[in-house]
């Protein structure tokens, strides 16, 4: 229950990410500066945070171990992740990101089997591949029919480019991050605290924003201030709170999917909270009967995960779970 309400608050901070990327596209802003800056302006405070709590050497240890394996994955966790989500935003708007975005809640599940975990069986410890949580999976689908019923009242708006220019791109998101998530956690194996871990794939994925960054340069010029000031809004709140946040949830209950399921579901509050911050400071329209019938499935959906989580436990989990 608490890596469950970890989570949730995470997703209220992770929210400011469509609100704020709309709200830097409708004012002209590029979305190479949203999507570099974001990580650029995040290694200042995680450095901080990582050095105060002693964290800074045990990191660049792990760095040092497998540099190609932090490449890849962070490259697949954030850059995969963030990159689509910021482009989709220069065409989609944010009710539409936010929905779709929550794509990920089933892609953590369908990508559970690509995952072992180990038992102890008969005295000796076994590894086993993980399966499909099929007690996780019906109360996403719940989530993921609000977030269907939201998506129907704005269903006219949608044109074939923008299926193309925005819902794919979030879709290839979706299943990124998890799983950059979980292959990190994987190679650490709780050698690494969440502050640590989310600096280390910032460091790791720090080529490919320099890279976009200097893309944008030369094709937009240098970005305006008010990007500037609002993306650096973002590498806070979203960037640092809402990641660290989310990554300390999932380290609680890594190895244990159903459990990981119900966490990773808990992003379905970006979409409540991400139309209340439109609403609010963008002047956006107010939920349709339809769209409310939506957010309270998407709440249900929440509930519902925490339930069946904290109350069907089975004997494996008592076992230390530990990644391939």
């Amino acid at each position: 229950m608490k890596a469950i309400v970890i989570g949730i608050i995470a997703s209220i901070f992770f929210s400011s990410t469509f609100i704020i990327n709309r709200s830097i596209d409708l004012e002209g802003g590029s979305w190479y500066y949203s999507a570099s800056l974001r990580f650029l302006f995040m290694i200042p405070f995680l450095v901080l945070i990582v050095s105060l709590r002693g964290g800074l050497g045990p990191l660049f240890a792990e760095l040092k171990k497998a540099p190609i394996y932090w490449l890849i994955w962070s490259f697949v966790g954030f850059v995969l992740f963030y990159a689509p989500i910021t482009y989709a935003a220069a065409y989609g708007p944010g009710w539409l990101i936010a929905g779709t975005w929550q794509m990920t809640i089933v892609a953590g599940l369908l990508l559970s089997p690509l995952f072992f975990m180990t038992i102890e069986k008969g005295g000796e410890q076994l590894k086993v591949r993980q399966r499909i949580p099929l007690k996780a999976l019906w109360p996403s689908l719940i989530i993921l029919f609000g977030v269907l019923m939201i998506q129907l009242q704005q269903s006219e708006a949608i044109t074939l480019q923008l299926f193309l220019l925005s819902v794919i791109p979030v879709t290839i998101a979706a299943f990124a991050y998890p799983l950059g998530n979980r292959k990190m956690m994987e190679k650490c194996q709780g050698r690494l605290d969440s502050f640590q871990r989310v600096l280390g794939m910032t460091i790791a994925s720090l080529p490919w924003w320099l890279l976009l960054f200097s893309y944008g340069f030369v094709v937009e010029g240098p970005p305006p201030s008010h990007q500037v000031l609002q993306t650096f809004l973002v590498a806070l709140f979203a960037g640092v709170i809402a990641t660290v946040l989310f990554f300390w949830a999932t380290d609680l209950v890594r190895g244990d999917a159903e459990n990981l399921a119900a966490v990773e579901a808990t992003q379905s509050g970006a979409v409540l909270f991400a139309l209340i911050g439109e609403i609010i400071l963008l002047s956006g329209k107010l939920p349709s009967f339809g769209a409310l019938i939506g957010l309270g499935c998407i709440m249900a959906g929440m509930i519902i995960h925490s339930y069946v989580t904290t109350r069907n436990k089975k004997p494996i989990q008592k076992s230390l779970p530990r990644a391939n």
